[in-house]
């Protein structure tokens, strides 16, 4: 070590040091507490007297504490994760552990609440394990250091998401509480979970003994690493088992809490942190440090707002943006690796359009006249009650599958990427933000809002790409990474609006989760007809999306002006987001399976994508719909939930096999 890194050393966590101290001093300042002098006689003696010194000595440190504690393991786990991968953008959110997590424990909590408090912290570790090898085996071993494993575990978390939200929605008994804990709440009201995850951190002094070695030897690339003695697979299965456990334990105790494991070895290594062991210590300090300086924010917030803002919405807050900045750069050399996907067909059969107009009206047929009732199923082809109650959530269904698979063929065309997709790219999830945003701020009903809400914030997010894309020509890591920011904010803050447990809380959950049953048939017409008129316009632009897809020199030889059709285009995928998540809400997967399905049937040309696509949009979501309100009967499941379980399960699958085929 030079004497000039060890100086840099000391300087570095000399300051880290007296930040903490100071922000601790001012943390324990916060509210009404004590005089200094008390707080020193009550850290001495522990002996508390009146109902403000009760406050400090069992609310207020037990919450300090857990956010050190809390914050050093997700810093730490962020920045094994990333020196294992070499890849600085992933973390326990980006990899799937969080998810897996989060999953596990709602399943818990419904189906066997008797075990938790004793297996919780196991199920835990359980559903992230299982999450984190998923997302592995879909991106491969070449996959880790860049974009694919990224996208998969985007993925992952889009499919668990949908899964749980299902859950929690057909056991809304248990909805208020687990959305508590889903926060990202460090609420404290004595020692009980300091002391039960303190000896459970054993693993952080066993990481800081095995890891470094390691993780200094994969530096020189894997032939060098076993060149040197290192077995790869069993050394990455222990250190990620170690890193997975704590991080169980944390999200047990307080929660899901995402970006500090993914800002604080980023912010350490632009500090100059080089060595593996002081990446990882650092990490584990400034993430201790950033929580503290989150909760602080989110308890000051607090004082503006009638209820209390949990540590994970304010993390989410302040995160996201940062996100963007980091996304600016590139992953590394394996930004551009794409995850492969099965091919298909090279030419579109004769009959397929015929098959699918067939199979849409059948499908039509059957989601307007056949269900279940309380005397067994039935059709009902004359009864005008019935008629009037289907026609505007089954037309509603249509129409936005339909919209969401032609937002799909435009998007995967522009960027040149089969992964792209409204969901995936943030133009949905940039209206939903806005919706959700301005309804619970201003306590209209989302249904309310309105389609120009919606249009305003897919437009941010549209011009957000333009903006960033620009520079980058629409690398793929820097969309998807908007769209990873932009979903974990709404993820904050539906969690929070699900905490409050005001009246809007549950239709705000089955509004996001696309939901048809509350469509007005004025907005179903006016859905109808937009719809129809931007993929009128699309079918009009495919020589644009012909050209462009075949890469900018050809379009420019054509006589294409890029800039100006692009932006048009995105326009149309805009709007088309914009009026489909106003009126029905967020539909995932849609606009990422119906492009890429069109192309294994042959469909390789603009205009037949456009329409193969939308056919099989409409379908998916018809059928999905239909699922919905049968399953269950008589309760219903949203459309969008059911479409984001089978469709998010074939796309996995898909890239499973697309992964072994591509190895």
């Amino acid at each position: 070590m030079t004497n000039h890194y060890a100086a840099s050393l000391v300087r570095r966590y000399g300051l880290a040091s007296i930040a903490l101290l100071l922000s601790i001093l001012l943390y324990l300042q916060l509210g009404e507490t004590p005089s200094l002098a008390k707080q020193f006689s009550l850290l001495t003696y522990g002996q508390a007297e009146e109902f403000v010194e009760v406050l400090f000595l069992h609310v207020t440190l037990p919450r300090l504490c857990l956010a050190l504690m809390v914050g050093a393991v997700l810093g730490l786990v962020g920045s094994l994760l990333q020196q294992l991968t070499q890849n600085r953008l992933l973390s326990p959110m980006t990899l799937g552990a969080s998810s897996g997590a989060w999953l596990a424990l709602v399943c818990l909590s419904v189906w066997l609440p008797s075990a938790i408090g004793s297996y919780d912290h196991w199920f835990a570790m359980a559903g992230a394990m299982l999450a984190t090898a998923l997302v592995m085996v879909i991106a491969g071993r070449q996959g880790l250091g860049g974009l694919p494993i990224i996208l998969s575990g985007l993925a992952i978390n889009l499919l668990l998401g949908a899964i749980a939200t299902a859950i929690v929605m057909t056991h809304d008994q248990y909805a208020k509480n687990l959305f508590i804990w889903g926060a990202g709440d460090l609420s404290q009201t004595d020692w009980s979970w300091v002391h039960w995850l303190l000896p459970k951190l054993w693993v952080i002094p066993a990481l800081f003994i095995l890891a470094p070695r390691p993780l200094t030897l994969l530096r020189l690339g894997e032939q060098g690493a076993a060149a040197r003695g290192l077995s790869l697979l069993p050394t990455m299965l222990i250190l990620l088992s170690l890193g997975i456990w704590a991080l169980a334990c944390a999200i047990t105790a307080v929660g899901v809490i995402g970006f500090i494991g993914l800002l604080a070895p980023n912010i350490v290594r632009s500090l100059g942190a080089r060595s593996a062991r002081d990446q990882l210590a650092f990490s584990a300090l400034l993430g201790g440090l950033l929580l503290l300086l989150t909760d602080m924010l989110a308890l000051l917030a607090s004082n503006y707002s009638a209820n209390m803002i949990p540590s994970g919405t304010a993390a989410a807050l302040i995160g996201a943006p940062a996100l963007i900045w980091f996304s600016r750069g590139k992953l590394g050399a394996k930004d551009q690796q794409s995850l492969e996907l099965p091919k298909g067909a090279q030419t579109l059969s004769k009959g397929l359009p015929y098959l699918l107009a067939l199979l849409l009206l059948a499908m039509l047929f059957v989601a307007l006249f056949l269900a279940p009732s309380l005397h067994g199923w039935q059709f009902d082809l004359s009864n005008s009650l019935t008629w009037e109650l289907r026609w505007p959530r089954v037309f509603a269904a249509l129409a936005g599958g339909a919209a969401m698979a032609i937002a799909g063929v435009i998007l995967q065309r522009l960027i040149r990427n089969p992964l792209a997709s409204p969901d995936i790219l943030g133009m949905s999830a940039g209206a939903t933000f806005a919706l959700v945003l301005t309804t619970l701020f201003t306590g209209a009903s989302i249904f309310e809002v309105g389609s120009l809400v919606a249009f305003l914030g897919s437009s941010a997010v549209l011009a957000l790409l333009l903006i960033l894309g620009r520079k980058h020509q629409f690398a793929p890591s820097m969309v998807v990474l908007i769209g990873i920011a932009l979903a974990a904010l709404i993820d904050a803050l539906v969690a929070f609006a699900m905490a409050k447990g005001s009246d809007e809380v549950y239709s705000i959950l089955g509004w996001l989760s696309g939901t048809t049953y509350r469509v007005e048939p004025a907005k179903v017409v006016l859905l109808l007809v937009v719809v129809t008129l931007l993929a009128s316009i699309s079918l009009a632009l495919n020589r644009w999306l012909t050209l462009i897809s075949a890469g900018d020199d050809i379009a420019l030889a054509r006589g294409l002006n890029i800039n100006k059709a692009r932006l048009i285009l995105l326009l149309v995928v805009a709007l088309l987001c914009a009026v489909v998540t106003a009126v029905i809400g967020p539909l995932a997967f849609v606009g990422l399976l119906a492009p890429h399905m069109a192309v294994m049937l042959g469909a390789r040309k603009a205009a037949p994508q456009l329409l193969v696509a939308c056919a099989l949009g409409a379908l998916l979501i018809l059928l999905s719909d239909w699922l919905g309100r049968v399953m269950l009967f008589p309760m219903q499941m949203p459309a969008g939930t059911i479409a984001s379980v089978l469709g998010g399960s074939y796309f996995v699958l898909m890239l499973v096999r697309g992964s072994k085929q591509g190895r």
